[in-house]
């Protein structure tokens, strides 16, 4: 790559270009087989699953999801949290040559039934606590194969045989497991450019669509973090090397943290969901987390809770890199203060999560995303055209050009020759770059909101509220958030003669979304902001949020 102004500023041992090992992703766990057979790859409720372990379930549930006719190019969706099933069935399903949809468990039936029927899923591995939405979904899709896991499988509660009852012809993850003794590596033709993971997310139109990573793609992204921070990050022996995993494995974020551990012998510490204080429990517990990656709203959980100083979590935690959203002033001198290096970045789903960073012990700009990871481009240019690069200084929308941006959207050339043109990807954020190269965003093309580190499209809560039968029109929005970095409020017009209540929204809301997307705030209005051609102003209504914030 050529010389970029932002090279200039890379840590000191940080490559400016690359050479990608051209290996598959679920080939990367030979390397910590090989090498640290007997560490603990994972720990999760009280168990451990060392590197061999974890090739021998790989290959166990590869060949059994082979006896179940599963075949190069299908689509398999693995609807579970962050867990050890995930880890197996993840590598297990690309050594088949089957591509993995990532899917959060706690999709209801009609987000689920969106995605399945999009990506034609012929398989579904998921958990027993999601069997409500599965069993919707079933009833209006074929999916040939499901197979479920009890939420004890690989804890010290673990129980045989799992107790739940399961339709006809679905199969247990245990039972499968079990009866599979086959640890031979499937033999099937993949290459570094076949799609690995299709990612959902909704891009910069508010739609969602499923980003196509290839394994080449997931690799470089994977080398990326790893050349960026392992090498501070080893502040001892690869024995030791480790990561706390709280953020979800189904999302991109997640996702990469635990290709990054496989691929530098880390052992991961799993956490199924977000419970502040077990997890002060599991840090105080552990001489040393060398690698945390997180959110903001995790962050100062973590850092304004009474234990945070009693077990001095600075000789605990090595890095914190912090991503999804952006981070408080105050919070970030708090980490620093503790003594743990802080590093933030920028990425998107259809960069594998991979995009910019800052140096973990370069150069640092408050406000600033960071500079592009080696091998990647980018520029600002015009909000008009989205050609004309805008001089140094002026807001542009970012496009990014590397080795991790995506393949294309599954199923949608008309969004993919939109977004994706000679290479470079439109991503709708919109920022300045400073003359060291360094990126700032300022605002967003289009009206995405980020709270608690996920993407919510403020369209899909739109519908939503639409469909509720005293709601005239209903707008969500994204406001300021001192915890969150920003949380959704839902703006409501009533039907003339109807009365309805902030609660009985937001109820109405959990029936129909995720958990994440439900407005936390109702406000009810006679009227909504409008254009002079009826279009209601979401951007008046947040600006509006953001002076009740500075006021208060």
């Amino acid at each position: 790559m050529e010389y970029r102004i932002w090279h200039d500023h890379y840590d000191y041992d940080v490559p400016t270009t690359l050479r990608y090992p051209r290996i598959l992703v679920h080939d990367t766990l030979q390397i910590p087989a090989n090498s640290h057979p007997d560490k603990a790859a994972i720990l999760y409720e009280g168990q451990e699953i060392t590197f061999w372990e974890l090739r021998q379930l790989v290959l166990r549930f590869a060949n059994a999801l082979k006896a179940l006719g599963v075949d190069k190019g299908e689509r398999v969706g693995i609807h579970l949290p962050t867990c050890p099933q995930y880890v197996i069935a993840f590598r297990a399903v690309l050594s088949l040559g089957a591509i993995v949809v990532n899917l959060n468990p706690l999709y209801p039936a009609n987000e689920l039934i969106t995605i399945a029927d999009q990506t034609t899923l012929t398989t579904l591995i998921t958990i027993d606590k999601a069997l409500p939405s599965v069993r919707q979904l079933c009833q209006e899709l074929k999916i040939p194969r499901v197979i479920v896991s009890d939420s004890a499988d690989f804890t010290a509660s673990a129980h045989e045989p799992t107790p739940t009852k399961l339709e006809e012809g679905w199969h247990h993850f245990s039972e499968i497991l079990q009866k599979s003794t086959n640890t031979d590596r499937v033999r099937v033709e993949i290459k570094t450019d076949d799609p690995a993971v299709i990612q959902f997310t909704g891009g910069t139109t508010g739609v969602p669509k499923g980003a196509v990573l290839t394994h080449a793609n997931v690799i470089a992204a994977t080398v990326h973090a790893s050349v960026w921070t392992t090498p501070r990050v080893k502040r001892t022996s690869i024995e030791k090397l480790s990561t706390l995993i709280v953020i979800p494995l189904y999302h991109v974020y997640g996702n990469l943290i635990s290709n990054w551990a496989i691929y530098n012998c880390a052992t991961q510490i799993l956490m199924p969901q977000f419970d502040i204080d077990k997890l002060m429990g599991i840090i105080g517990s552990k001489k040393e987390i060398t690698y945390f990656c997180t959110v903001p709203t995790m962050a100062s959980a973590i850092m304004n809770h009474p234990k945070a100083k009693e077990i001095e979590i600075g000789k605990i935690l090595g890095v914190m890199h912090m991503g999804a959203a952006p981070c408080p002033i105050e919070l970030m001198e708090q980490i620093k203060n503790a003594g743990i290096f802080l590093t933030e970045g920028w990425a998107m789903s259809e960069t594998a999560c991979s995009g910019t960073g800052n140096p973990v012990m370069g150069m640092r700009k408050v406000g600033s995303i960071g500079i592009p990871r080696p091998d990647t481009d980018i520029k600002l240019v015009d909000l008009n055209t989205g050609e004309t690069e805008v001089p140094q200084g002026e807001p542009g929308e970012i496009i990014i050009k590397g080795p991790q941006v995506m393949k294309e959207y599954w199923n949608n050339p008309v969004e993919t020759a939109n977004q994706l043109k000679d290479g470079w990807l439109s991503t709708g954020d919109i920022a300045i770059q400073d003359e060291d190269g360094y990126l700032f965003i300022i605002d967003r093309k289009k009206d995405m909101i980020i709270s608690g580190g996920f993407n919510i499209y403020p369209r899909e809560v739109d519908e939503v509220l639409f469909q509720h039968p005293k709601v005239e029109f209903g707008i969500a929005v994204g406001v300021p958030d001192q915890y969150r970095g920003e949380t959704l409020k839902a703006f409501v017009v009533l039907k003339k003669g109807e009365v309805a209540t902030e609660k009985e929204i937001i109820d109405f809301c959990k029936d129909n979304l995720a958990a994440y997307k439900v407005p936390k705030f109702v406000e009810f209005r006679e009227s909504l902001p409008q254009s002079s051609v009826g279009k209601v102003l979401r951007k008046e209504l947040r600006e509006e949020e953001i002076k009740k914030a500075r006021k208060k």
